[in-house]
């Protein structure tokens, strides 16, 4: 966030690189879809390397980008990359954790789309971008990771375990593991680091409030995200730790405010109002953060609920909707933002002390879920979006298009949503594979639809799996699986181990 967020882009100049076929001779031929992978992705590295620069003379003086629109091309790139990060990839990453059938021909659509519009990146025109943007330079990691996780996903399912690579393979299954399930932090990261670089946002004194916009936002979604999980399948897990949750939030909150009591003002420097109000906001997370940690636990040592990290919450938003601001526009937005954190602390400290009763969950077997669980947690969300769009450039960027505060809030709220929305289908599509529904038949045997369903299905195709995908299905009905089948949840799992 705090690199320089000025850019450009390139122009290729080679060709596409030439396909070719399998001769006749050998027509039934089969490639591997991790090596189909590793091909495709060599295939394009010749065209992201071999290209030239586009003219940056055009960039006027003290700007990072040029007057020039974004033309199609680089709308496409926008589109593809965020099909394949924002969507592809995460859908795959839960695939893999399931070790479902489908994870390895999705990772392989996903990367194909992905290094096309990393291609598409070099070969725009319109707009031009400064030399040294963040996303340009965040790219090649990003890419490299991939390219990585594709290696240690084939070396994976080659299954070489005697030797040095009995040794070595508890290490690249860690790492594979880790890597798989961190790539979504990497490619938000990267689709926000494209957003300013496009807009030519977060320069010099705007780089501070804008860095600052950006991480607060994300960290509340973050934490809808983690509220969401527990939500949803991490009710029994949490009675597991002997920890309850307010322990965990209130550690986070007591943790982030001894860092902004720190750094919010620069020390040895005048003190001005938001230098204030941003370091005894921080005085008072990492105090009241401590209460809470102390209330967590019980005389006896247990878990114990208290509402000290909704009282935090809401006394941030209600900091929030009088922060200062410049602009109208800016301050009815700030506002908006502190409403909403003052609705998700409100709503929190509801649904601890008064739907839960003071216990973990509705039901002991984690499963129940009411109505009202949900505010808070998709207030989060909106909090985060509203946040990140209140930095000042985008604030400005508003007013320019003639959009009031009312019309940009709701814009938001949807943006939001649909967030909110991805991220219960994701936490579904395991749940459903980890835990199958099972509802009672006429015949009184206790064969849910969806097991009967999964079972034809597993009947059809049980000459196209493979003994990798076998002890998978074995794993996930509780038969037992070996060591290699629950070890690594990642983004290249066992599946199909060939394509015609």
């Amino acid at each position: 966030m705090t690199a320089s967020l000025s850019g450009r882009r390139c122009r290729h100049r080679g060709s596409s690189p030439v396909s070719s076929s399998w001769p006749n001779l050998v027509p039934r031929a089969r490639i591997s879809p991790s090596i189909a992978k590793i091909a495709l992705a060599a295939a394009f590295i010749p065209m992201a390397m071999s290209h030239d620069h586009h003219d940056e003379g055009s960039i006027p003086e003290g700007q990072t980008v040029s007057v020039e629109p974004i033309d199609a091309t680089l709308w496409v790139h926008i589109f593809l990359q965020t099909f394949a990060f924002g969507i592809v990839f995460p859908l795959g990453m839960v695939l893999g954790i399931i070790k479902n059938r489908w994870h390895v021909p999705l990772q392989v659509f996903g990367t194909a789309i992905a290094l096309l519009g990393y291609a598409l990146g070099h070969l725009h025109g319109g707009r031009v971008f400064n030399e040294k943007n963040v996303h340009a330079k965040a790219a090649t990691p990003l890419f490299f990771l991939m390219i990585a996780q594709i290696v240690l996903g084939a070396y994976l399912k080659l299954h070489l375990e005697r030797g040095i690579h009995g040794r070595i393979r508890p290490f690249f299954r860690t790492l594979h593991s880790v890597n798989g399930k961190a790539f979504p932090l990497f490619s938000w990261v990267q689709m926000l680091f494209g957003g300013i670089t496009a807009l030519g946002f977060c320069q010099g004194d705007h780089l501070g409030q804008c860095a600052a916009h950006f991480i607060m936002g994300s960290a509340f979604i973050a934490y809808g995200i983690v509220l969401t999980i527990l939500l949803l399948v991490g009710q029994l897990w949490m009675r597991r730790t002997g920890r309850s949750q307010e322990f965990y939030d209130s550690a986070v909150i007591a943790a982030w405010g001894c860092v902004n009591t720190f750094t919010e003002h620069h020390w040895g420097t005048e003190w001005v109002k938001n230098d204030w109000q941003h370091t005894t906001m921080g005085i008072i997370w990492w105090a009241a953060g401590l209460v809470g940690i102390w209330l967590s636990i019980g005389r006896d040592g247990s878990p114990k609920r208290n509402f000290i990290p909704g009282f935090i919450i809401l006394l941030t938003g209600w900091a929030m909707s009088s922060h200062p601001q410049e602009m109208m526009i800016s301050a009815m937005t700030h506002k908006m933002f502190g409403y909403t954190l003052m609705g998700v602390g409100f709503t929190r400290i509801i649904e601890i002390c008064f739907v839960l009763n003071d216990q973990p969950g509705v039901s002991e077997d984690g499963r129940e879920i009411k109505a009202f669980q949900y505010v808070p947690v998709f207030l989060l969300y909106a909090a985060g979006f509203l946040f990140m769009g209140a930095n000042e450039e985008q604030m400005e960027l508003v007013l320019w298009l003639g959009m009031d505060a009312v019309a940009y809030v709701l814009i938001l709220y949807s943006v939001a949503s649909i967030m909110f929305l991805w991220t219960m289908v994701l936490i579904n599509v395991y749940d459903r594979a980890v835990n199958p529904v099972t509802k009672a038949v006429p015949n009184g045997r206790g064969r849910g639809e969806e097991v009967q369903l999964q079972d034809a299905n597993e009947f059809e195709l049980d000459g196209l799996m493979s003994d990798d995908e076998d002890e998978g299905r074995k794993f996930l009905k509780g038969e037992g699986a070996d060591d290699d089948s629950i070890g690594s949840p990642s983004t290249v799992g066992r599946n199909n181990q060939h394509v015609v």
